[in-house]
């Protein structure tokens, strides 16, 4: 199961996600917003970590004006790691290198067709693992104060 999350900047990006894993068949969990009214990016941004983090969910996207402040807020949580990708090579490395784990993308900074086409790129490819894995474990260090 996907984890879904927006604000307001991001909102339309969900929707037309949201269409898309429909039109798959694919499950999702939608944590709001479910409007364009004005709302803050941080609890939205918790709550869908906070999903991850407990196995609730397998992995996110979130989805503000810009992917940045989303990506900020997610990668509070222990275990998080949120990017923010602009296009669809930088999609397709953060899950192959860095085993991204929830997809930031932004509504004022590219289109629902973009969107679409990330989510689908970031929910196909694969972890390559290898070298990377040891650079995960790194960051992992760092968030446990070890490194």
């Amino acid at each position: 199961m996907i984890a879904l999350g927006a604000d307001h900047g991001g909102f339309l990006l969900k929707e037309a996600i949201k269409k898309y894993l429909d039109s798959q068949k694919i499950s999702y969990k939608d944590f709001g917003t479910f409007n364009e009214e004005s709302i803050d990016y941080a609890p939205i941004a918790a709550k869908v970590a906070h999903s991850i983090e407990d196995g609730e969910t397998k992995c996110g996207i979130l989805c503000c004006g810009t992917g940045i402040g989303m990506s900020i807020a997610a990668n509070k949580i222990k275990g998080i790691r949120a990017s923010v990708c602009t296009n669809a090579f930088c999609t397709e490395m953060t899950r192959r290198h860095n085993n991204a784990n929830i997809l930031c993308l932004g509504g004022r900074v590219i289109d629902e067709k973009q969107a679409v086409e990330f989510a689908k790129i970031f929910i196909e490819t694969k972890f390559d693992g290898g070298r990377h894995q040891r650079r995960l474990d790194e960051i992992t260090a760092i968030e446990c104060g070890e490194l």
